[in-house]
């Protein structure tokens, strides 16, 4: 049964002011609607400009994964590269070596004969000992100048013989290798690659549109050629499920907190290099920055964000000029009384702080 007062009338509630910016005003301490104050319990509460709701923190770093392995035994090593004069030496050699056992069995030509001064040379025939000659002379030849290879600055060689992996040459110039081994050019310069729009979703399952720049390089050539089909779609693959897993965490904007959001660039960039770095260093790829360089809506939502954003910033101009109001009928009113100029009761002070309010809201307002 709910309590009455001696007169029979039953106890009027308190009317509060509340919001989740301040803590509980009753009314009758602004206005002086109510000549009888009521007395209110009040919650032991900070008061404050801001929300008294705690920031959102950065997420933590998830648990590391277990990276991919890959074979052990498969890591970068030199490749035997000779000068490329030595080849050139030995191509000149096997070739001056045919002519000689040429015109030796005498099967030169005619015209051959006469420039060399051998005209009247018949020849001893094509034995086995000429044949011998003229197979490992056009043997020479054919390593000499088949091995030739032009290495180029920022390009590397990798060799293989039969499948297996036989070493790296990165160096420039003209070289020697051997012939018979399988040459795969690789680059190995720093590389950057600017990604299409790509679609994700904030923590608040926003849709948005996202351009990323990755910086990178092949560290370890034989890891790239071999432990993965095509190292540059694993590390394009890699950039889109990373950027999911990032800008998951954190919501786009924060339009009524100040908490962390997705416009701090610089730390989404470092969260997101670090874990694109551990994704693909296991295929010898080295990556130096993958930096955002875009977000944005999607265009479903955009026009909708836009609103929301001009709302909050209107409503923080206003949280701002209510508290400049406020901090200002504080000081005035401090001001006189504690100078003596004015002295007021409870019922003056209320009506001069609501007549103070009023204007100098008005007055901001304008």
């Amino acid at each position: 049964m709910s309590e009455t007062t001696e007169t029979g009338e039953r106890p009027r509630g308190a009317r509060l002011i509340q919001n989740e910016a301040t803590t509980e005003i009753p009314v009758h301490l602004l206005f002086r609607d109510d000549p009888d104050p009521v007395a209110v319990p009040l919650r032991p509460a900070v008061v404050g400009t801001g929300r008294t709701t705690a920031p959102r923190r950065m997420p933590p770093r998830a648990p590391a994964r277990p990276a991919p392995t890959v074979d052990p035994a498969l890591e970068e090593r030199g490749g035997r590269a000779l000068p490329g004069a030595l080849g050139v030496l030995g191509g000149l050699a096997g070739a001056a070596g045919a002519v000689a056992s040429l015109g030796w069995a005498g099967a030169l030509p005619q015209v051959a004969t006469e420039i060399a001064g051998l005209s009247r040379y018949e020849g001893t025939g094509l034995g086995p000992a000429q044949w011998a000659a003229v197979a490992g002379s056009g043997a020479l030849t054919l390593f000499g100048f088949g091995g030739l290879a032009r290495g180029r600055a920022g390009r590397a060689w990798v060799l293989t013989l039969f499948g297996r992996y036989r070493g790296t040459v990165r160096k420039s110039g003209l070289l020697w290798v051997n012939p018979l081994l399988l040459r795969r050019r690789t680059d190995v310069r720093l590389r950057h690659w600017r990604s299409e729009p790509m679609p994700v979703v904030d923590a608040n399952g926003v849709a948005l549109r996202v351009v990323v720049l990755v910086v990178w390089r092949i560290r370890d050539t034989a890891r790239a050629a071999f432990g993965v089909e095509d190292h540059e779609t694993y590390l394009r693959e890699c950039v889109e499920a990373d950027m999911a897993r990032v800008l998951s965490q954190l919501p786009a904007d924060a339009f009524h907190e100040d908490a962390p959001t997705l416009r701090n660039a610089e730390a989404v960039g470092d969260l997101l290099t670090r874990r694109l770095a551990a994704d693909a260093e296991p295929v010898g790829i080295e990556v130096f920055s993958a930096q955002p360089t875009r977000i944005e809506y999607a265009p479903e939502v955009a026009a909708a964000m836009q609103r929301r954003r001009i709302a909050a910033l209107d409503a923080q101009h206003r949280d701002s000029v209510l508290t400049s109001v406020v901090d200002s009928v504080e000081d005035t009113v401090t001001r006189l009384t504690t100078r003596g100029l004015v002295e007021l009761d409870d019922y003056e002070r209320k009506a001069l702080v609501k007549d103070l309010t009023v204007a100098f809201y008005t007055g901001r307002g304008e």
